[in-house]
């Protein structure tokens, strides 16, 4: 495959997500640029590796010029004490934006979440006009880094792919991912599209494998071209036979977000 781009930023390189990308888009570039406050080990001769704090404004802007696209997978992994929130997750996205605004970068696809909009419910059958409902200040913070995508299309015209990653991990591990479950290789799938499709705009896309239950509605996000490929049909019986069946009346249950609609502030979490 001849690369489409001379380089590309990932930042939160050295995440589950983040190295998984490292493999799944080294052929779309001559070089991956890996950002992480993490080191980020074994490295491969097309990429360049750089530890900074995404709150670090300047460290960010340096690791931004002479890009061409970035993948924005940085900041608090789940829920975290507001500190920590605020200064990775929301200042560090700012930083990202102003960055590319500085530089010229023309699309950012962004590691949204479904906890921007955890406390719908399952049978509501959203789709992306449905209004921002956190389930936490994690899912707060990706609120604010949308509509700063939205901001930066409609005023800067930086194009912003929004992916509300429901639940990305090597195989379902629950009753709830048996709907909710990300392949590894559709989620691959699914940033390469965002950074290949002709045109995005401001787009919100559900971050979902082709799943016999489908909780959200996609359509809006068709001009990606994302065409899930993996489902959780041959995990269901495993799953099903070591997990009991959960009330249905639980609220973690019946909302998108899961069980992150039990949890308490975080801040009072950590005073414990």
């Amino acid at each position: 495959m001849t690369p489409r781009f001379d380089t590309i930023l990932i930042t939160g390189a050295a995440g589950r997500l983040g190295t998984q990308l490292r493999r799944g888009l080294a052929p779309l570039a001559r070089t991956l640029r890996l950002a992480d406050r993490a080191p980020i080990a074994d490295l491969q001769p097309n990429e360049q590796a750089l530890t900074f704090d995404l709150n670090d404004a300047q460290a960010v802007n340096n690791a931004v010029k002479g890009v061409d696209a970035i993948v924005h997978f940085g900041g608090a992994p789940m829920e975290r004490p507001w500190d920590e929130v605020l200064n990775s997750s929301i200042i560090g996205s700012y930083n990202i934006y102003e960055s590319a605004r500085k530089h010229g970068i023309s699309r950012i696809v962004y590691a949204s979440s479904v906890h921007a909009i955890g406390y719908h419910r399952l049978e509501d059958q959203i789709d992306a006009h449905a209004p921002h409902r956190p389930d936490s200040l994690y899912g707060l913070s990706k609120c604010f880094a949308e509509d700063l995508g939205r901001l930066y299309w409609d005023k800067f015209g930086i194009e912003t792919a929004a992916l509300r990653i429901f639940s990305s991990f090597p195989e379902p591990a629950d009753r709830r991912m048996l709907w909710s479950w990300l392949s590894f290789d559709d989620c691959i799938r699914l940033v390469t599209a965002a950074l290949t499709a002709p045109q995005v705009g401001f787009t919100v896309a559900f971050g979902i494998s082709d799943n016999t239950v489908k909780a959200v509605d996609n359509r809006l996000a068709a001009h990606l071209g994302f065409h899930p490929q993996d489902n959780t049909e041959p995990f269901r019986s495993a799953v099903e036979t070591r997990t009991p069946v959960p009330d249905p009346k639980a609220p973690a249950v019946q909302a998108l977000g899961g069980w992150f609609v039990d949890l308490g502030h975080p801040d009072d979490e950590a005073a414990k």
